[in-house]
């Protein structure tokens, strides 16, 4: 038995350290042939660093063999030695056989780094040296996929479709053109390359893709059948449970939409848009303790959260509950949310609560934001009416009048004040 074949036999046995003192036979005494077959064996088990060792070793000895670097390039990614890899790579030659696959490494090493521009060069040199190799438009494809340049994608993924190759590396070819068109916006076109990929094989993050994109298009219905099933097969999928809810909420099934937030939350606590959808299904319901819960919690999580802090403050001015909403709007003015809608809410919350002059103040920032909004110039200067400001005042309905000049509600006012 040869010294490899001895050492493979040690490493199967779990005997390391006589496969350690094998190796340094083999280095010593095995032909090159049995080097290169064992370098193969031992990338394979993972055994790197000895890889490297005979691919070096048979380097120094053959080193116009571009094979040889170019496996040996290999390793060293595994290893994440990429300098090393690249300095292997530059020295090959234009005319090496093996000169396209180094390429091929030279783009994978360059897109890690974020050197799209580089990376595609060398892709599109390697194409130029074999314009029907699938593997190089492939690679393409996907880098022009990560770029965000879904056209230029799809044209390659559909140049392998064209040809029969559906899948490419244990990758389903009509799975990425779906992704790409449905980034690009061509979310029809997509879902019928999501089905195409999912009678190959049912594999959940397609599935979600396929759900997501028909909610997207506006296929509630579809997309409520696909997000159901994914949750049935992987519960543990977090990402389905706040677009469910929100196709439940458009097809106006509040009660599972609901629903669907608890056994979210139950899966993610932390997901603050959860609470926010469930907040607005309550509401709905007309659960108002219940909507007020959610939307709290999604301010638990998230304090700087304007959106939930907006909407639970409608509640509560609904609810004439105003140091309620002068809490919340100081809470996210604290936090540096710069919202002019919390400036309105506290006017509206300090009239109410007779604080005459600091909710002059309010109105007066919010009207730097809302001077063109009617129902605000309407309230604010009504208020300015009852704060005896009627110069302030006429100048609001003056202002309004320009916008609705047959109002005679506002016409009445303005020349009373005019006397």
């Amino acid at each position: 038995m040869s010294y490899p074949q001895q050492m493979l036999k040690s490493l199967e046995e779990g005997d390391y350290s006589q496969a350690s003192h094998l190796f340094k036979k083999v280095q010593s005494s095995s032909t090159d042939e049995e080097k290169f077959a064992l370098a193969e064996e031992l990338y394979h088990l993972g055994f790197l660093e000895e890889t490297q060792k005979l691919y070096e070793g048979l380097l120094k000895d053959y080193p116009e063999e571009g094979e040889l670097r170019v496996l040996l390039a290999e390793v060293l990614v595994e290893m994440d030695k990429e300098e090393e890899a690249l300095l292997q790579l530059e020295q090959m030659e234009a005319e090496d056989e093996f000169y396209p696959r180094s390429l091929l490494l030279l783009a994978d090493l360059y897109q890690m780094q974020g050197l799209y521009e580089v990376s595609e060069q060398k892709l599109q040199k390697a194409l130029e040296l074999l314009p029907d190799e699938q593997v190089i438009q492939f690679a393409l494809a996907e880098l022009y996929l990560e770029q965000g340049k879904f056209l230029e994608a799809v044209r390659f993924y559909r140049i392998l479709l064209e040809k029969g190759v559906e899948d490419l590396a244990g990758v389903s070819v009509h799975q990425r053109v779906a992704e790409a068109l449905s980034a690009g916006g061509a979310f029809e076109e997509s879902l019928a390359h999501y089905e195409s990929a999912l009678e190959s094989k049912l594999e959940i993050n397609t599935l979600f893709g396929y759900a997501f994109t028909a909610y997207q298009a506006g296929y509630y219905k579809t997309a409520i059948e696909k997000f159901v099933e994914l949750k049935a097969l992987d519960p543990d999928y977090h990402s389905i449970y706040l677009y469910l809810a929100k196709c439940y909420e458009i097809e106006e099934e509040l009660e599972h939409g609901v629903h669907t937030v608890k056994e979210g939350i139950q899966h993610d606590e932390f997901q603050k848009e959860l609470y926010f959808i469930g907040g607005k299904l309550s509401l709905k319901l007309g659960r108002e303790d219940e909507a007020e819960t959610f939307f709290r919690e999604a301010l638990a999580l998230d304090p700087e959260y304007s959106e939930a802090g907006l909407t639970l403050n409608k509640l509560l001015l609904h609810q004439e509950r105003y140091e309620d909403v002068l809490e919340i709007s100081g809470m996210l003015k604290r936090e540096g949310d710069e919202d002019p809608q919390f400036f309105w809410d506290e006017a509206k919350a300090l009239s109410q609560l007779e604080k005459y002059s600091q909710a002059l103040n309010a109105y007066g920032e919010a009207y730097n934001f809302f001077n063109n909004n009617r129902d605000f110039l309407e309230e604010y200067g009504y208020f300015l009416l009852e704060e005896g400001k009627r110069k302030e005042a006429l100048q609001i309905f003056t202002k309004l009048l320009t916008e609705d000049p047959t109002n005679e509600e506002w016409i009445l006012l303005s020349e009373r004040l005019q006397e």
